[in-house]
């Protein structure tokens, strides 16, 4: 290392090991968001109201959709909803 602190050409640079606990961060940040939805949000209907989007959004394909579809989820990219069939 030369005199003024940096490093000389083909000296390796100098590392310092930082540890920043964002634990606390992380449960505030809980807190604002359980805050902001509010007394009323029921995660057990949140969740069926998602699902019954999913079917309908997969529901009334036409024969190309529905083969895509099916390759999608032979792919592992989709979930199967319904009864293996997108219309279901």
């Amino acid at each position: 290392m030369s005199s003024h602190g940096r490093a000389a050409p083909g000296d390796p640079i100098p590392t310092i090991d930082l540890d920043v606990d964002l634990s606390s961060h992380e449960l505030l940040r809980r807190a604002h968001v359980l805050d902001a939805l509010g007394p009323d949000w029921d995660p057990v209907a949140a969740l069926r109201g998602e699902e019954a989007a999913y079917e309908l959004l997969y529901s009334g394909l036409s024969a190309e959709q529905q083969r895509v579809y099916d390759e999608l989820v032979s792919a592992g990219v989709l979930p199967r909803r319904g009864g293996g069939d997108a219309a279901a």
